[in-house]
């Protein structure tokens, strides 16, 4: 077939100029010169790239990794892609979502595993960066394209499909997916990986499988594609009709509640959201991604919201006629199961940036940046505020929620400590800017409720995925995007025995992390959930098994502080307040990672929230505690509301 391309194109594409690099060296080179801008801020968007070598991977991105490191030290400069060693797959990618977030997803890290269970380890990783809305880049190894050695090492063989890999299953976790069969795939790859990445309504994690023969293949690339490249993060506008209903529609109310979710904090809408609470009155409940939205001593703020919220902000939904949702998805935690909020007239207005979340609770839609929308709506409010009554009834709430809370964290300097008083000493030990980091456990609802917020970023729970051992690796990658704070990574055993490892990345890089390490033989959260569905505590302990074969003996002898002691932390063991206080100091002071190791007792429960979290209990039971579970299950149902009322129609 004759080209009926004109002659200038021919020549374009004959003297455009190119390079001779390997796919693997061409990803380093491409994701080095990738920025990003937010309100005329631009920066890299690439911090660098978390990575463990196998077979898969160490003659290619690895191979590539290294060349650019030697090529820029011979040459006096940084890299263009950090490399840092990571100890578990999943836990880098933890590192690297802990990362974006706390950057408020304006930058973020690549992740390299190799073929087969060092891919497959990542998934976990995706999943939690998909359900929170951050960015990371995964580039798993794959077999190889060719075939030629096939089965090779590693290799799922399906009888019925010649072309599934293992990789495959990041499909379903990923905002993005592909694969690299041949170099000339590769641009297209990158650059819709680039597109999900950048774009605050899709992030999550973006997968670009590479095999292991193709990451190693060279290519004769074009230059132009490793030139710099912007990727503008923009702002999307409300619709100024949707928006006028919006106002109308606040404006009706007598007893209106905001709910601030992570969308707040990620879109830097914190000053107008506290303009617009402090000109109208209306409360400020919070998600656990949105904690930090306003300070705690926000006239306006009453605290966390749903299954681990203040009484304060609970009883407020239960009588709320509006609810505004900014940035959140409404999570059943957020919802309390769709409990909280029961005025039979409730309606919802919902500002997002993803149309997928705007919708929930059949609320009025208000697609747009969280920031844009408040300030539009502040001035589309203008004059209006919600009676004395009401802003009277909130403060008196918030007063008693916080005597509570003051009672909870009380110490006594000699007496053993409990999880409340551990959170209460950190949260006033430690400085306004510094950032607490937790996931999993009976630790984030408590911080949740107990956790006074003085800065924006210095809450950092991760409660989306609620993934256990996502601690320590997050609390390397908060400290890696706020080198001038110092992070408290607040872990219970259960979690610290999933991914103690990374304390080991931690002192390898020099990256100071201060670890609280809650020991309480075993898991508490669990613990105490299967106790409230009369299921008695079973298999939640770390206990010897009994002569009778059951899991009720004595403690095991587990030695958590020795344990991270040779990971290379430095560690002080503490039984009272005063000697945690003093322990908080020295960790302060110290340059190196510090674990401060304290036993509580995993049955003092923090302050009832009043509200409810829907998990099935077993319909029929020989046993006592399961049949009074039952029934009260059966009464938080009847409560419970399947389907909102529409705002309109």
């Amino acid at each position: 077939m004759v080209s009926t391309a004109p002659k200038s194109a021919d020549k374009l594409a004959d003297t455009e100029p190119r390079i001779r690099l390997t796919v693997a060296q061409a990803t380093v080179r491409f994701l080095a010169n990738q920025y990003v801008e937010r309100d005329g801020d631009r920066h890299r968007f690439f911090a660098g790239c978390f990575g463990i070598f196998g077979h898969g991977n160490v003659a290619g991105i690895g191979q590539a990794l290294l060349q650019d490191e030697v090529e820029a030290h011979a040459a006096g400069t940084a890299p263009g892609l950090r490399y840092v060693l990571g100890r578990n797959e999943q836990a880098m990618v933890h590192s690297a979502v802990a990362y974006a977030r706390q950057r408020d997803r304006l930058q973020a890290w690549a992740v390299t595993a190799s073929v087969g269970p060092g891919s497959t380890n990542m998934l976990t990783g995706a999943a939690l960066a998909t359900i929170n809305r951050l960015p990371v880049l995964l580039l798993p190894s794959d077999t190889f394209a060719t075939r030629v050695s096939a089965p090779v090492l590693q290799e799922l063989e399906l009888p019925g499909s010649g072309d599934i890999t293992v990789n495959d299953a990041f499909k379903p976790l990923s905002r993005y997916f592909d694969r690299v069969w041949r170099p000339e795939q590769l641009p297209a790859a990158l650059l819709g990986a680039m597109r999900v990445l950048t774009d605050p309504s899709e992030t999550g994690a973006a997968t670009v499988a590479l095999p292991q023969d193709v990451q190693a293949e060279a290519f004769d690339w074009p230059v132009s594609l490793f030139a710099e490249r912007t990727w503008h993060v923009g702002r999307p506008l409300p619709e100024r009709a949707v928006l006028d209903r919006a106002a109308d529609l606040i404006r009706s109310a007598t007893a209106p509640l905001i709910v601030a979710g992570g969308g707040v904090i990620y879109a830097d809408a914190d000053e107008a959201l506290a303009g617009l609470a402090a000109r109208t009155g209306i409360p400020v409940s919070e998600t656990q991604a949105g904690k930090g939205s306003l300070p705690h001593d926000h006239p306006q703020s009453v605290g966390a919201i749903g299954s681990t919220g203040t009484t304060a902000a609970n009883a407020l939904a239960a009588q709320a006629d509006v609810v505004i949702g900014i940035g959140t998805r409404y999570s059943d935690f957020t919802s309390a199961s769709r409990t909280a909020f029961n005025n039979p007239d409730v309606r919802f207005v919902n500002i997002n940036v993803a149309s997928l979340d705007a919708v929930k609770q059949g609320g009025l839609s208000v697609v747009a940046d969280a920031r844009e929308a408040l300030e539009a709506l502040s001035e589309a409010l203008a004059g209006h505020a919600v009676s004395a009554e009401y802003r009277t009834r909130t403060a008196e709430l918030v007063d008693e929620w916080n005597a509570t809370v003051d009672a909870a964290v009380r110490v006594s300097d000699d007496a053993p400590l409990n999880q409340n008083q551990v959170i209460g000493l950190v949260n006033t030990l430690s400085d306004p800017r510094d950032v607490v980091v937790c996931a999993a456990g009976s630790m984030p609802g408590d911080l949740h409720k107990l956790w006074r917020t003085r800065d924006r970023k210095g809450y950092h729970v991760e409660y989306g995925f609620s993934c256990m051992g996502y601690e320590i690796a997050g609390g390397i990658g908060v400290r890696l995007a706020a080198p001038d704070r110092d992070v408290f990574v607040m872990v219970g055993d259960g979690s610290y025995l999933m991914m103690a490892t990374e304390l080991a990345t931690a002192v390898q890089e020099g990256v100071k992390i201060i670890g609280v390490l809650v020991q309480n033989h075993g898991f508490a959260s669990i613990g105490g959930l299967s106790e409230s569905l009369g299921s008695q505590r079973f298999g939640t302990a770390y206990r010897y098994r009994a002569d009778d074969g059951r899991l009720d003996g004595d403690k095991l002898p587990v030695d958590l502080a020795a344990n991270a002691a040779s990971l290379g932390a430095d560690v002080i063991r503490v039984r009272t307040a005063a000697e945690f206080t003093a322990a908080v100091k020295t960790a302060k002071a110290a340059e190196r990672t510090t674990v401060i190791h304290v036993e509580t007792d995993p049955k003092v429960t923090a302050p009832d929230s009043n509200s409810w979290w829907d998990v099935p209990v077993s319909e029929v039971s020989t046993l006592e505690s399961t049949q009074r579970a039952q029934a009260r299950y059966a009464d938080w149902k009847r409560v419970q509301r399947p389907l909102i009322t529409p705002t309109e129609g």
